[in-house]
Order: structure tokens, then sequence, then C-alpha cells
């Protein structure tokens, strides 16, 4: 029931912050252009989706920094320090659509991929390069021969874009379609290939690419929302490392860069040692284990 909680949390935010449903109808502005899209929410939700309501913290970002005049964008920066602050990965696991679409496709029943440490840690290092290099470094030293930058991620890698913004706008838009370009085909590509990877791999985008997590991935271990662990209570079990779909042990590491505070190792502790909540104060899940070995 947990489980579908968090879900249902997913799909409802993705809902009501993509609510503009004059948007998708025929006649309609394609893109919402209101007050509301200068605040933005705290996860990846394209700019260009018709439905989208608020911006998305990694394009305005990635506006500031290409922008003719390089402003410093002291307001997302701050938004998204104080998210991390508060929150952490929180976001990634309960107020992310791309998220939760990842997860729904890998509950596709074909065999899993899980990686070898070998591998997965450096590629989960890759989010952290996408960060600094496509998100700040070349929107804010690059610039084409009108002194303007481009955002890069957004532009050429972000599969979150093409399919809320992209795919709707060209179905919607019989006019954009002779204008597609290659840069159309390849984005349509990296989508493809990270939906096609989602339905073997729990997460890939999360895991290996987003620079949101990579941003809040900083404030895991000083979050003010957080995992806990009572160490006299902890049975050594390892039941919570084998649930954890993200391949962290909550043992040794309960605040990992990588955990998106799903709770689901919280659940499954026989031995109800693990917690979730605000500072020193942890929230117990129940569970029907019941406590073992012990």
């Amino acid at each position: 029931m947990a489980k579908r909680f968090r879900k249902i949390v997913q799909a409802g935010w993705g809902i009501l912050t993509n609510a503009y449903v004059r948007g998708f109808l025929p006649g309609g502005p394609a893109i919402y252009e209101g007050v509301l899209k200068h605040f933005c929410v705290p996860g990846m939700n394209c700019y260009s989706c018709p439905g989208a309501v608020f911006a998305c913290p990694i394009g305005a970002l990635q506006a500031a920094f290409s922008g003719k005049h390089r402003k410093f964008p002291f307001y997302v920066l701050g938004y998204l320090t104080a998210v991390g602050v508060l929150a952490g990965r929180f976001i990634c696991g309960w107020l992310c659509l791309f998220g939760l679409i990842q997860e729904l496709l890998y509950k596709i029943p074909t065999p899993k991929i899980h990686l070898p440490k070998t591998p997965d840690r450096p590629l989960r290092k890759l989010k952290y390069l996408v960060l600094l290099v496509l998100v700040v470094g070349l929107p804010l030293f690059y610039r084409n021969r009108l002194g303007v930058g481009d955002p890069f991620f957004c532009k050429y890698l972000c599969p979150v874009g093409t399919l809320e913004g992209g795919i709707p706008l060209v179905l919607l838009n019989e006019a954009l379609r002779p204008s597609l370009s290659w840069l159309f085909g390849w984005k349509m590509a990296v989508l493809v290939l990270c939906i096609a990877a989602s339905i073997f791999i729990y997460r890939p985008f999360c895991k290996y690419i987003c620079p949101l997590g990579a941003f809040y991935s900083l404030f895991q271990r000083i979050s003010i929302v957080r995992m806990r662990v009572d160490q006299a209570a902890c049975i050594g079990c390892g039941t919570c490392e084998k649930v954890c779909p993200m391949s962290v042990s909550p043992v040794k590491n309960p605040n990992s860069a990588e955990c998106i505070r799903c709770t689901e190792c919280v659940k499954a502790c026989p031995a109800h040692a693990l917690s979730f909540g605000i500072g020193g104060e942890g929230l117990k899940l129940k569970n029907n284990k019941g406590i073992q070995g012990k």
C-alpha cells in the first residue's frame, strides 16, 4: 500500500504541474506563459510541455547562464539549494514524473540488468559531469556570433523535454513538422534509448544522467529530511540492501548520494531499525514481516 501511495503522489504531482489543459486543445496556445511560469518546480518538468504550469529549474539555470548578459541565477540556485537542504533527493523519489515513468517501465516483465560495481560506480559520476559541463560550463562560456550561449543539456540531451515538450508540440502543431531537423531525430533516439534502458535497469536516467539529481545529492548528508539507523536494533540481515532499487546499503550509508528516499528499506526491515523523517525524529513505517532472527 505504501509503495502504491508513493506512485499516487508522483502521478498526482505530475498532473498538478502539467494542468494547463488548454495547451493540449486544438487552437489553444501551445505553451502556457502566465505568471506561474516565473516559478520553478523542484523536479524535472519541461518548460515547453503544452500543459506545464511552472518552469523547470535546470532549464531556468541554463537560460540564465546562456543569456547575453550572463546574469547570475540567484533565485534558481537559492531555490534549489533550499530544496536540497530541506529534502535532498526526496524530490527524485516522490515528485518526479519522469522517475515514475521509468519505474513503470521497469515493471514490464523482462530479465533485469544489475550492473556490477566496477562499471556502475564510475557511470554514476556521469551525472555530475553533465551538471558541470552541459548545464553550467558550456552555457556559461560558449557564445555564438550573436553573443548568446546554448542551453546544451535541454537542447541536445534531455529526454524529459523530448517526451513532455517535443513530441506533444509536434503532434499538436502541424506547421512545426516540416521544420524538424536532425536534432529532433537525435533527441528522439536519446529518448528511445532511455525508455528501452528503463525496462531492464531501474531508473537509468536518474542513476547516470540527471543533473538535478546530481545537484540534490550534494545535500544528502545535511538535509533535514533524512534516513536514520538504529544500530542497536539492526540484526545485520541485509534485507534493506537487497530491496534497495538504487543499490545502496542503508545500514552502511543511510544518506547515500544515490538514495532517492523511496523508503523501501524502511518498510522491509524486519527489526524496524530504519527510520525516515525530519532531523532527529524518524518515522517508523509499518511492515508485515515482524522481527526475525534477533
